[in-house]
């Protein structure tokens, strides 16, 4: 008799009935969410909806009121944003958050540190083991540089590059920690018409180049609609839609809770 193989349906991220008060201000209210393996899903919803501050219970950095975060099968809730970086979740946010003093390589260095190999005792005496992996981290943050077209000016300091660079250093950074999952928080925010379509293709390659699962937030429809499979609209903390970008751009709830009810009585 031949054994059947099984291919594993689980969820990359499932998140259930997830909730957060700051004081009595309830910023997210019963949010769900699940994302399959190799998806690109979009989080869209007006200015203070509640999508940052998923991210950010998501990440460790707000611990939930109530609910609850799965990772590949595993809670993460209590566990701190390094933590949660080393299970595999790896982030962006909406400012640009990149070490502005140092060169475009040591920022990348520093996000492969998590990885590194030798411990306290080898980095303070200097040992072999520590030339070697130091030596390593230099050449593997020299990869992430070449494949995002950084690698020509890896000795600038980070501030003074344009800001389309700036945000390419910065995914890069979240790629060099080697998630599995990865949370874009408005990477179109301040870009032009041309950056925008450089990014589009950048999210596209870098999905397929590194096996990724991708969580986006954006307010750039032609991004959304763009690029992601399926969007979750939330609203005052409140999941209102999911669906396709077609099924999402003619849903009267969401119509209504960025253009009001008017607007979605006319659609």
């Amino acid at each position: 008799m031949t054994e059947k193989l099984t291919v594993s349906t689980q969820p990359v991220l499932q998140i259930e009935g997830l909730t957060k008060y700051f004081g009595g201000l309830r910023a997210v209210n019963n949010f769900s969410l699940t994302i399959n393996p190799g998806e690109l899903l979009g989080l869209i919803g007006p200015n203070g909806a509640g999508k940052t501050t998923a991210f950010n219970m998501i990440t460790g950095l707000y611990q939930p009121s109530a609910g609850e975060i799965i990772f590949m099968g595993e809670s993460v809730i209590g566990l701190e944003p390094f933590e949660i970086t080393r299970l595999g979740i790896g982030r962006t946010f909406q400012n640009i958050r990149i070490f502005s003093n140092l060169s475009v390589l040591d920022n990348v260095r520093i996000a492969y540190h998590n990885h590194c190999g030798y411990g306290l005792f080898d980095g303070v005496f200097r040992s072999r083991n520590y030339s070697v992996k130091e030596n390593e981290l230099t050449e593997k943050a020299m990869q992430f540089l070449e494949i995002f077209k950084l690698e020509n000016i890896r000795d600038e300091i980070s501030k003074n590059l344009p800001y389309g660079e700036q945000r390419r250093l910065e995914i890069a950074r979240a790629l060099a920690t080697n998630p599995k999952l990865l949370l874009l928080d408005e990477p179109a925010a301040g870009m032009n018409p041309a950056e925008i379509a450089r990014l589009m293709d950048m999210i596209h390659f870098i999905r397929e180049r590194f096996n990724l699962t991708i969580l986006l937030i954006e307010h750039q429809m032609r991004v959304v609609m763009g690029i992601c499979e399926r969007i979750t609209v939330v609203d005052f903390g409140e999941v209102i839609a999911r669906g396709t970008p077609k099924e999402i751009q003619n849903n009267p709830s969401v119509i209504e809770a960025y253009l009001g009810k008017e607007a979605a009585h006319v659609a």
